[in-house]
């Protein structure tokens, strides 16, 4: 610190001249470089050990106090809130003289080093009156015999705090050298201070964008949300909110497609667990030697393949919800396993002998007869009963045929902003045929119905045309037969007995035992329909 452009006082100074004594003075010795060089190397492999710097800074000051004889090292830093400065670890001070370690900026000469940006070096503490000894932590008789050497630890503009340490007084040492040395120090550090808050940042930002995110999927998965005012619907929505605070197992049964993942993540984004994981794993997606690693996860070469530890869903969904697609499909042996966390909520990986311990709600769903399955032998009568504690019942769409335009128009807003296009209706010949039709493939194939009209959709509505084939009637695609009943099934009579003949030569007697029926009734088909057998033998 320069005293003309700083105006401190005299005994405040950089590098001390120290008037009167030979250059030779001056040299240092090559024991002080290799001193140097070792307090650098231990340095830097400290920092680089830990993302925290906080957590070695007690270190760092031990380095100085060991290889330099460096004494009541201190690191003090700069609250950003308060604007007041606090020792955040020291060397050779008990607590209460470190807590009451603290400046304003400009107070003292720590807080002068923080105002300018400069270091500081004081040649005796006990003659300079900006040395406030406010830790007290040096004998008052003795202060004349101590040397104090502030720097600051700062990157560019920004100035985290300062590094100090006590010397004893002497004037062979070069205290430039000092200066020097915990002025690089003090960088290494505001470096790994500078990446420490950045990651802070960093985590911070994606904590909240987490927060965010949670918060629209509770939105989305509200339960609310969930399209349809039939009276089918009404009662499953009577039974999530029910159920969704509570910690049942719950058993979500229905036909592909009728939203039954919808349903699991409306009782877990409005239960209790909401902020804890939720993990989905589709069953019948897997095969059978991978679906209990994914379930339980197995430890290195527990298996050909197994190349490093891995968790399970139940491992990484703990303390949260698992939602188990189509379970039905699981082998026996899994679902023995799957029985056992059920009943004692405890496992073991695949390959491994530490029992762990979960806390997790499981969500089933199946599209299955379960109670076929279970008199066909493939599916246990006892998992079965675990997990059938709260069943919900999704109904097919064809039986609630209310919520098709409802579910519809959510489907044409869903598009619309998916697609960029501005479907504003569906034309009535096309409500017809959405209503006509019976729906095998339920919600999720009048959803991929209605993506396919938007994106052929070139007047805002949605016409008969737009829609699948699979839709079309036979009157609005102009196919309904010209034959009458009898006289279709004269012609498929007709084509059946012809076919028979055909295959067995000519043999009547043949053709009744292709069709399953007697010689007789083939005879008199034959008379009726005026066929010549004769016509086909060989």
């Amino acid at each position: 610190m320069n005293r003309t452009n700083h105006n401190v006082t005299p005994d405040l100074t950089l590098v001390e001249k120290r008037r009167g004594n030979p250059p030779g003075k001056l040299v240092i010795s090559l024991k002080r470089k290799l001193d140097e060089l070792t307090v650098l190397y231990e340095i830097s492999q400290v920092i680089g050990s830990t993302l925290n710097c906080h957590e070695v800074f007690s270190d760092i000051l031990g380095i100085f106090h060991s290889h330099l004889g460096m004494n009541r090292g201190t690191i003090t830093l700069l609250d950003s809130l308060t604007g007041e400065l606090k020792i955040k670890a020291a060397h050779g001070m008990t607590e209460e003289e470190v807590r009451r370690g603290k400046y304003l900026v400009g107070e003292g000469i720590t807080g002068k080093v923080v105002e300018t940006g400069e270091p500081a070096f004081v040649p005796q503490i006990g003659k300079e009156p900006l040395f406030l000894n406010r830790t007290r932590s040096r004998d008052p008789v003795k202060k004349s015999d101590i040397s104090f050497i502030c720097v600051p630890i700062k990157m560019g503009s920004s100035i985290y705090g300062t590094l100090s340490v006590d010397r004893l007084f002497n004037e062979d040492i070069a205290f430039e050298e000092d200066v020097r040395l915990l002025s690089i120090v003090a960088s290494v550090i505001a470096q790994g201070l500078k990446i420490q808050q950045m990651i802070q940042d960093e985590k911070e930002q994606l904590l909240n964008e987490n927060i965010t995110l949670k918060e629209k999927l509770k939105e989305r998965y509200s339960f609310y949300n969930i399209v349809g005012t039939s009276n089918r619907m009404t009662e499953v929505f009577q039974m999530i909110e029910r159920i969704a605070q509570t910690e049942v197992t719950v058993l979500i049964r229905g036909e592909s497609g009728t939203g039954k993942e919808l349903v699991a993540n409306a009782i877990h984004f409005n239960s209790s667990r909401a902020a804890r994981p939720f993990l989905k794993l589709n069953c019948a997606a897997l095969p059978e030697t991978l679906i209990e690693s994914e379930l339980f996860g197995h430890e290195k070469g527990a298996f050909t393949g197994a190349t490093e530890q891995r968790m399970g869903r139940f491992e990484r969904a703990n303390g949260g919800t698992l939602f188990l697609d189509e379970i039905g499909t699981l082998s026996l042996t899994a679902q023995a396993k799957l029985l056992r966390v059920l009943q004692e909520w405890e496992f073991e990986r695949i390959g491994g002998h530490r029992t762990f311990r979960v806390d997790i709600r499981v969500i089933a769903a199946t599209s299955k007869d379960l109670e076929r399955s279970i008199e066909e032998g493939t599916f246990r009568e006892d998992l079965y009963y675990r997990l059938n504690v709260f069943p919900i019942f999704m109904p097919p769409l064809r039986e609630r045929k209310t919520d098709v335009l409802l579910l519809a128009d959510c489907f044409i807003e869903k598009f619309n902003q998916k697609h960029k296009k501005d479907v504003r209706r569906i034309s009535t010949p096309a409500i017809d045929m959405l209503m006509q039709y019976h729906w095998p493939g339920n919600v999720r194939e009048l959803e991929n119905c209605i993506e396919r009209a938007v994106l052929l959709c070139i007047d805002r509505v949605i016409h008969r045309y737009h829609l699948p084939p699979t839709l079309q009637t036979g009157d609005q695609s102009g196919t309904i037969p010209l034959l009458s009943f009898e006289q279709a099934m004269e012609s498929y009579e007709k084509e059946l007995v012809i076919d028979a003949l055909k295959n067995s030569g000519g043999n009547m007697a043949e053709a009744a035992r292709l069709l399953k029926t007697t010689e007789r009734i083939v005879s008199y088909s034959i008379k009726k329909l005026r066929i010549d057998p004769k016509s086909y033998r060989p």
